[in-house]
């Protein structure tokens, strides 16, 4: 099962204040751990969001807006995507983040991703065909 883990903003890091060499190091110990399990597929962290734009859409009809964006903790500073054997294994890689983690509170938000056998019938061979193409032609762009 992939699950995408969101690391949340903090006023720390809407403020644009970067980590220390030794976060720095903590964190890339716990991403080396992961790796090294086969746990970790990707994850970076994010600027703050003063650097970034949203866009609403409704009824059709798009709104764009500058950042920053209200309440630090609702807002996203980072993410994970792993490749765990169930919900309880991606807690239990979660729990462990916390001994790398700099001082300070800090939230996670662990989400499994939709796998094709969630669509049903729906997800039609024609459907797959164009899900797997696609996911090759983004592999090739990847290593090109």
């Amino acid at each position: 099962m992939k699950v995408m883990v969101f690391v949340k903003a903090t006023k720390e890091s809407e403020a644009g204040m970067m980590p220390d060499e030794k976060v720095i190091a903590e964190m890339g110990r716990f991403k080396e751990e992961l790796v090294e399990a086969g746990v970790m597929l990707g994850g970076e962290g994010l600027h703050p969001s003063s650097k970034g734009k949203r866009l609403r859409i409704s009824d059709g009809k798009t709104a764009l807006i500058d950042g920053p964006f209200a309440e630090a903790k609702e807002l996203v500073g980072g993410y994970w995507l792993w490749q765990v054997k169930s919900l309880d294994d991606a807690v239990a890689w979660a729990r462990r983040c916390a001994d790398h983690m700099p001082g300070g509170e800090w939230e996670l938000e662990i989400r499994p991703i939709f796998e094709a056998e969630d669509f049903g019938e729906a997800f039609t061979p024609t459907l797959r065909e164009q899900d797997e193409r696609l996911r090759a032609e983004i592999e090739r762009q990847r290593r090109a």
